[in-house]
């Protein structure tokens, strides 16, 4: 007779250290939603985890369909994040699924801060740079993986150790400030070329990914293996490998968010924020950015151009090129601004802001951390 009052997670929870409860209450952001995140997100719901947001701006190709578990032919042109978080919810009905169709930055540290954990299955550099950063901000463990060709590797970043910007050389740094500072005057993207790779790579490394990803959600982080280190993968000769990475006192990507104001707020403007607070500006140095804010002006050859006024990441490529002449409008870069600044009274309705981003009130004897909310729903 078949056991039909079996529990669905019954194998699972076989294992001695498994925690379904945990992993129930848990709730993981994928950033990626290609041949990795699809494993990553069937896995997830399969076994049970119970809120998976999935964050992609792309939509699905015909290379698509022979990489990737859940997209079907009738998927072609949909969004990849709509159409995995569609599938996978008829794979398990204790899983809520939503879908952001938009680049993980625009959705800020602040609001990273109410996941679990974040597995991402990025292409590019500056986005896990960008994971990087806002996860160790928040003191929030995050799960990254890499495939190309038959290759692939998996590691595990926690809030303490090396980070993945430990990981990069002087030149992956230089050359991604190079891009990033191109992003303003080019509308060009830097073209990256097709990367070869297949599913078989994709599921066996996005397998690895969500071992070590459950061990943080079941409340067992003392069992990770990658912890610090990348397990890299040879598919052509099947060999295997752990390295452990060296962590760089001295980078930029460790200063972690101490002291926060509770609440999340959405002021009428930076002005508002310290009258809410009830913070006098003349006991406050500076307001201080966790990226740069960019602030575009009129085209210095024929004065055309609205104001852009926005953290860098949510500045479209070409924002500072004169829609009108295709001269060069004036552009500024500043992390840090104080209480005397134009931009202190700018309404917050023209400000490009993610979600939820932190800003650092910096005192004369103290700072605060505070979360501000956007107001043009990224």
């Amino acid at each position: 007779m078949l056991p039909l009052d079996e529990s669905r997670y019954d194998r699972q929870e076989r294992i001695w250290w498994w925690d379904q409860s945990q992993l129930a209450s848990a709730s993981v952001l994928v950033v990626g939603a290609g041949a990795l995140g699809n494993e990553i997100v069937k896995n997830l719901s399969l076994v049970g985890v119970g809120r998976v947001d999935i964050i992609d701006m792309d939509r699905i190709e015909p290379s698509n369909l022979a990489r990737c578990a859940l997209f079907r032919e009738s998927d072609r042109g949909a969004f990849k994040a709509q159409a995995l978080a569609r599938a996978a919810a008829s794979l398990n009905p204790n899983v809520t699924l939503e879908a952001f169709v938009t680049q993980v930055q625009a959705l800020g540290s602040a609001w990273l801060a109410r996941y679990t954990l974040v597995v991402a299955g990025l292409d590019n550099r500056e986005a896990r740079l960008w994971v990087n950063t806002a996860c160790r901000r928040i003191g929030m463990t995050w799960v990254d993986g890499a495939i190309e060709g038959l290759q692939g590797l998996a590691r595990v970043f926690t809030p303490d150790g090396p980070c993945y910007e430990c990981t990069l050389s002087e030149a992956d740094l230089q050359a991604m400030s190079y891009r990033r500072s191109c992003a303003l005057l080019s509308t060009e993207d830097i073209m990256s070329g097709k990367t070869p790779t297949n599913a078989t790579t994709a599921s066996i490394v996005a397998g690895v990914q969500t071992q070590e990803a459950i061990k943080v959600l079941a409340g067992r982080p003392d069992l990770l293996a990658l912890g610090g280190h990348v397990w890299r993968m040879e598919g052509e000769t099947m060999l295997t490998s752990v390295i452990s990475y060296e962590e760089d006192p001295d980078c930029f990507a460790h200063d972690a968010i101490t002291k926060q104001h509770t609440s999340v707020l959405t002021p009428p403007s930076l002005a508002g924020v310290l009258t809410e607070l009830e913070i006098s500006q003349d006991a406050v140095r500076a307001l201080h950015f966790m990226d740069d804010v960019i602030v575009i002006g009129t085209c210095a050859l024929c004065g055309e151009g609205d104001q852009v006024v926005g953290l860098r990441s949510l500045v479209k490529p070409g924002a500072a090129s004169c829609n009108s002449c295709g001269g060069e409008r004036t552009a500024d870069s500043r992390t840090m601004i104080g209480t005397d600044d134009p931009l202190m009274e700018l309404p917050w309705s023209e400000w490009l802001w993610p979600r939820q981003e932190f800003i650092d009130i910096i005192l004369l004897e103290d700072s605060l951390h505070v979360a501000l909310e956007g107001v043009h729903g990224h």
